[in-house]
């Protein structure tokens, strides 16, 4: 095969207009716009608003290449176009080549007949978008969330695009995957297909290939090769072609097993893939591989029917959060940046993350990043919240979308399930849209028969789950609590306090959260000083979720004291996401086998917002991330309070025993200890067990309690690993003296370490450098008085790199006594 990509530079303008600019591909439109200066950051205030109506124009990109006489000598020469966002007509020297209207397909394009020797042109128009789903909606409204632009459901084109209750309306337009000419002689690989045979320690890798043979006097064969983790040969294989369809076997021995994050290593095999004719290779098809076998179980149990993943036989409970499209200006995600945020998720322990249907599909390299940092993918396809129409040309599209995907994401280790859709089958049981039979009949065909048949036929080996939340499908109470996945959102949307969530035993929880604020620098890049109220309209233009600043102040009325300023709001605000979170995945943990699956709402966001993210969109983590990586540790140590007694559970994620100790000490909010106790502990793996239940009904009796905390630790080989608080009281009503909080600090050769020490009890400390990022060992921590607390920031995780006295000068500390205090601390 040879190939001649056609990225780099083009020109592109708007149809209407005659002044060109230099363009990207791939891009899009408003980046390339952008870049221009044409228009200003669309993050910045307002400035969605004034770029909305330039997704009302067509626009138009060119591009000269030249083609030589092999490309152009090739039997088989096509173009193709792995990402045009959306309504495309594509030119080749002057003629039409053909139309697309799906973002989530590949297209080929048959262009030898349109090519000559040497230079060349091409020329891809964009319809608007905009003006496209406007215009099917008057003919046919198609229901979807109300804060988008109407219509969308009728364009396969990434949903979030239009708006969300998290995103922008920036409907953008472009070539925004790569585009190549691909030339073959010969013959080609049509489709590689692997599966994996486990056998008694043994592994067995079954290669489908189907070919096309172009020359009926050459002689065909198909090479695999297997190249093990550490380079070397670990099996190989070559047989002759005698069908278009061949099967080539490969038996690893001693196979190196590939786990989920936590559970195990990732090793990756490389296998490679030629097409041999006349001895020469002619095509060839190459990809990493993880053994491992992947299931979902679902059995019948006391509580209803389980649902679990099960990796190499071992059912884990799956940890982590739900993923959406990185930027609203897809060309701005790099691979850098996709790595950062997946190492971020490996950094607070998560083992999965889904992939939300409202976006597209990931790129290549989010999938092999995957594999490698063991994080499994609950990939939705790319419906969500709408109500789709079933005619022939939206069945064939979806169809040939579903295909494509599959065929290109189906070989990952890391790839654990497909699902239909994002709350359809929910919307159809549940909600309030208008509902016709044959709308209803519609998505039952598209995703209880159409999807699963694709995902049956093209990755078979892997699980089809119609919806999320689902019990099975056929809306037959598709949230139920003790099947399948749930979406709840009782805490935030109902305004059900924190402790609502233990009243639930979800058998996989794979959606729910809490809304927060970015913190100061974030929003100081999106306001000018005026802005910074969060009423105002430019902080109410970066919050999509209508009525969420009233229930982020409803929360805060609930548990905290009244900030005194605009920052403190902020830091507030993320106090009570990470709190209310760590209320749900705790209480899930502690019923380990009941339930075996937490992913929040939401990880990322897709530009500086008000959300339910944990990291934001300048990847700056919030309080939320810092205690999933405590709240997703494999040894869990959490206290379930009640009015006046505390049980202590340990629940060990380890494939080993845990052998321990657990101690815990009831203070007061100075330095005084009133009751202490604690034990040696081992727990089964993965297992959860409740360790200890204490009263202290005497020592919290009248005033006391709002004075009065447990402090509880777990130790490890002699080792303090975990530690935690339990308040007796809401935090506005404790009785928090002011900690003066001071803090040493050394400089090593690749971190800072920082001693902090507080005169009395300290909760929810948080630390940060002023005019720089860091990503700390720990953070919004409590401390109590007399102990030292250390943290480490390496210098990698650094956003700007300072020395000793730098660093000290930059670094602020503060707690929720801050919330109200004016005074200063060190």
């Amino acid at each position: 095969m040879v190939e001649l990509k056609l990225e780099g530079k083009w020109k592109m303008k708007a149809l209407s207009e005659t002044d060109w600019y230099e363009a990207s591909v791939p891009g899009s439109v408003m980046n390339d716009l952008l870049n221009a200066k044409v228009i200003e950051d669309p993050f910045y205030r307002d400035n969605e608003d004034k770029y909305l109506p330039l997704a009302q124009n067509d626009y138009e990109y060119v591009h000269t290449f030249t083609v030589d006489p092999e490309l152009l000598g090739s039997d088989r020469l096509e173009l193709r176009c792995e990402g045009l966002d959306t309504l495309a007509e594509v030119e080749v020297n002057g003629q039409l080549l053909g139309r697309t209207d799906n973002m989530h397909r590949t297209y080929l394009f048959d262009v030898k007949r349109l090519l000559k020797a040497g230079q060349n042109d091409m020329r891809i128009v964009f319809r608007s978008p905009v003006q496209y789903v406007t215009a099917k909606h008057d003919e046919q409204k198609l229901w979807g969330i109300d804060c988008t632009v109407d219509g969308y459901p009728h364009l396969r084109k990434a949903h979030y695009m239009f708006g969300w209750d998290w995103g922008p309306k920036i409907p953008d337009a472009g070539i925004w995957r790569s585009i190549s000419l691909q030339g073959y002689s010969h013959g080609r690989l049509e489709d590689v297909y692997v599966t994996q045979q486990h056998d008694n320690g043994r592994v067995t890798l079954r290669v489908r290939n189907r070919i096309e043979q172009w020359n009926a006097a050459a002689e065909y064969a198909i090479e695999a090769v297997l190249t093990s983790p550490n380079g070397e040969e670990a099996a190989k294989s070559i047989r002759p072609v005698s069908a278009t369809e061949e099967w080539i076997e490969l038996e690893v021995a001693y196979p190196q097993l590939w786990w989920p994050n936590g559970y195990g290593d990732q090793p990756l095999y490389r296998l490679e893939i030629r097409l041999l004719a006349g001895g020469e290779a002619i095509d060839q098809e190459s990809m990493n591989i993880g053994l491992r076998t992947i299931r979902i179980r679902r059995e019948p149990d006391e509580w209803g029917e389980s649902f679990e993943f099960e990796i190499n036989g071992m059912s884990i409970f799956s940890m982590g959060a739900n993923y959406i499209p990185e930027d609203n200006l897809i060309s701005r995600s790099t691979r850098d940046r996709t790595e950062q945020l997946l190492r971020d998720c490996v950094e607070a322990n998560f083992n999965m993350i889904r992939v939300w249907g409202g976006g597209f599909y990931p790129n290549d390299d989010f999938f092999d990043l995957c594999d490698r940092y063991g994080l499994i993918v609950w990939q939705d396809f790319m419906f969500a919240c709408g109500v789709y129409r079933m005619t022939p040309e939206f069945t064939e599209s979806i169809a040939k979308e579903a295909e494509d995907n599959i065929r290109r994401i189906r070989h990952h280790a890391c790839l654990g399930l497909w699902c239909g859709n994002n709350e359809m089958e929910e919307g159809w049981a549940h909600w309030g849209f208008p509902k016709t039979a044959q709308l209803r009949t519609d998505y039952i065909k598209q995703f209880e028969f159409l999807l699963p048949d694709l995902v049956s036929k093209h990755d078979p080996e892997r699980y089809y789950w119609p919806s999320s939340p689902s019990s099975g499908g056929s809306f037959d109470d598709p949230n139920d609590q003790n099947r399948g996945d749930v979406h709840y959102w009782e805490v935030w949307h109902s305004q059900k306090p924190f402790t609502e969530y233990r009243n639930y035993h979800f058998r996989f929880a794979s959606e729910y959260g809490f809304q927060s604020f970015p913190s100061l620098k974030t929003v100081e890049s999106y306001t000018l000083p005026e802005d910074r109220n969060i009423f105002s309209y430019i902080m109410e233009k970066h919050q999509k979720n209508g009525a969420a600043n009233g229930k982020i102040l409803y929360y805060l009325s609930e548990y905290l004291k009244y900030p005194k300023d605009f920052d403190s709001l902020l830091y507030a605000s993320q106090i009570l996401q990470a709190e209310a979170i760590k209320y749900g995945v705790e209480h899930w943990r502690r019923h380990r086998g009941r339930c075996m699956g937490s992913l929040y709402w939401q990880l990322n966001d897709c530009w500086p917002v008000a959300s339910w993210s944990s990291i934001d969109s300048f990847g700056r983590w919030k309080a939320l991330h810092y205690f999933a990586k405590k709240f997703y540790t494999p040894v869990l140590l959490s206290a379930c309070e009640g009015e006046s007694d505390v049980s202590l559970h340990v629940t060990n994620d380890r494939t080993g025993v845990f052998q321990g100790r657990v101690e815990w000490q009831l203070r007061d909010h100075q330095e005084h200890v009133l009751a202490s106790g604690g034990q040696e502990v081992e727990v089964a793996p993965l297992t959860a067990s409740m360790i200890e239940q204490l009263d202290f009904q005497a020592e919290l009796a009248g005033e006391a309690r709002r004075r009065v905390y447990l402090e509880y630790s777990l130790i490890e080989h002699g080792e303090k690993t975990e530690t935690g608080t339990i308040l007796f009281t809401k935090p506005k009503h404790f009785e928090f003296l002011d900690p003066h909080i001071t803090a040493d600090v050394e400089e090593r050769e690749e971190a800072f370490i920082l001693h902090l020490h507080a005169v009395a009890f300290a909760k929810y400390v948080e630390l940060d450098l002023i005019g720089a990022d860091a990503k700390f060992s720990d953070n919004y921590f409590d401390v109590s008085a007399g102990s030292i607390k250390q943290v480490v920031v390496r210098k990698e995780d650094m956003s700007k790199a300072l020395d000793l006295q730098q660093f000290k000068q930059a670094l602020q500390i503060r707690s929720v006594v801050d919330l109200e205090s004016k005074n200063t601390i060190s």
